[in-house]
């Protein structure tokens, strides 16, 4: 065992909080290990530390870098092996039960509540040995383009996942985010082929992105959409970067952002509105925000701040980790596609339990 994980050991024999995380295509894990069991809330966001963000609520939680050890390791996938095996389900949401919300949500749509919302579901999957270190091992192993985490605090739980999505990057007033939206299962095809319901979904999300800028910075530009590749599943990408008019409005952005038409919908409070109605379960976590505030944690550089949306992710408990998998649901969704769209997703996060 290093010496990393023979801290993370130690944190959790004192029930204390830490993260664990490694960056896309990064060869190093960086351990937060705070030195109280206290929760902290972001006030000003000018804070430095490992932010771990919900879905839906006002108060943020973070590791505050000025209570923390920081531990630095180097690793490298291929040194790595693991088979393939796929965790069995101990229970799901009722296919029928999400193929109905989704319906719900399209007379939403052709009703015109709004245009777009991202609908999600939990399965519960048994974990009876889980092990930190292999876990994320595995998720290195099996996503070297993923941000891979685990964070853990007594007051919230034990989150991991390995997320494809860049919710925002800064260096000083320069910031960049991206929209990330259609999925399809990866073939032997060179590159993926895009029907109108991605297209117009990730249209969607590169438009709420962009508006919500306006105001906050200046100097925007937008990559024409690409096909990216994540895992065994392929999404569409824009890329877009812009510069804050003021260093002090990183707090407005952030909150202008989150959540993202890509993990709520458009527009955001009407879509907001229908998840907690009708969604039948508290996201908590699932598809908010983590990662460095203010703080490279590797260089120690300030001004720098990396977050990624909490997708592809679970909460560990005691024997049995619920998995959280969405789709984006618009006026082309067909029910029983977008169920299929979350059993191909939800294998992202089976295949790196043991």
């Amino acid at each position: 065992m290093t010496d990393l994980f023979i801290k993370v050991k130690i944190q959790q024999e004192q029930d204390l909080p830490f993260a664990l995380f490694s960056k896309p295509d990064s060869d190093r894990v960086v351990g937060v290990f705070q030195k109280n069991d206290h929760i902290y809330f972001l006030e000003t966001f000018e804070e430095k530390g490992f932010v771990f963000a919900p879905f839906d609520a006002e108060e943020i939680p973070y590791i505050p870098l000025e209570h923390s050890d920081i531990y630095v390791e180097s690793v490298h996938s291929k040194n790595y092996y693991f088979e393939n095996n796929v965790s069995k389900t101990a229970t799901i949401m009722g296919k029928d039960f999400f193929e109905e919300l989704v319906s719900k949500a399209l007379e939403s749509i052709n009703d015109g509540e709004f245009e777009k919302v991202v609908l999600s579901r939990r399965e519960e999957v048994a974990v009876p040995n889980f092990d930190i270190q292999s876990t994320m091992r595995r998720m290195i192993y099996q996503y070297p383009s993923a941000f891979k985490y685990c964070f853990s605090h007594p007051k919230i739980g034990t989150w991991i996942g390995a997320t494809p999505e860049q919710f925002l990057k800064t260096n000083g007033n320069a910031i960049k985010t991206v929209a990330l939206a259609g999925t399809q299962l990866a073939t032997n095809a060179k590159d993926a082929v895009w029907g109108n319901k991605e297209k117009t979904e990730q249209q969607l999300v590169t438009d709420f992105i962009v508006e919500s800028l306006e105001g906050l910075v200046r100097e925007v530009t937008i990559s024409s959409p690409y096909s990216v590749k994540a895992g065994n599943l392929w999404h569409i990408k824009t890329d877009i970067a812009a510069t804050l008019k003021s260093k002090k409005f990183l707090k407005k952005v952030i909150r202008a952002l989150h959540p993202t038409s890509a993990v709520c919908g458009l527009p955001k409070e009407a879509a907001k509105r229908f998840i907690r109605k009708y969604e039948g379960y508290e996201r908590e976590y699932y598809s908010g925000f983590l990662g460095e505030l203010n703080i490279d944690l590797v260089s120690f550089k300030t001004l720098q701040t990396d977050l990624f949306v909490n997708l592809r992710c679970m909460k560990v408990m005691k024997d049995k980790a619920q998995l959280f998998i969405g789709c984006g649901i618009t006026k082309d969704s067909n029910p029983e596609a977008e169920y299929l769209e979350t059993v191909n997703k939800s294998m992202t996060m089976k295949k790196i339990l043991g």
